[in-house]
């Protein structure tokens, strides 16, 4: 593997026998870590977001099995 760095970016060059779902675990790794660098959210908001999420997908889970 070789990184390099320019001005703008940097670039990783792998051999082409890389597992291509390993790769994109990786690229998605860089992406959410890109995507929440930006991010003002703090824990408490996170943690309040996955509870709001998960109650949502339960009920909506509940309904469709007539539980």
């Amino acid at each position: 593997m070789i990184i390099e760095r320019n001005k703008d970016e940097v670039i990783f060059k792998l051999s082409g026998n890389i597992n291509i779902d390993d790769l994109q675990d990786m690229t998605d790794l860089f992406e959410f870590k890109e995507i929440s660098k930006k991010s003002k959210a703090t824990q408490k908001d996170v943690d309040q977001l996955v509870k709001t999420i998960k109650k949502g997908r339960w009920e909506k889970s509940r309904n469709e099995l007539d539980l």
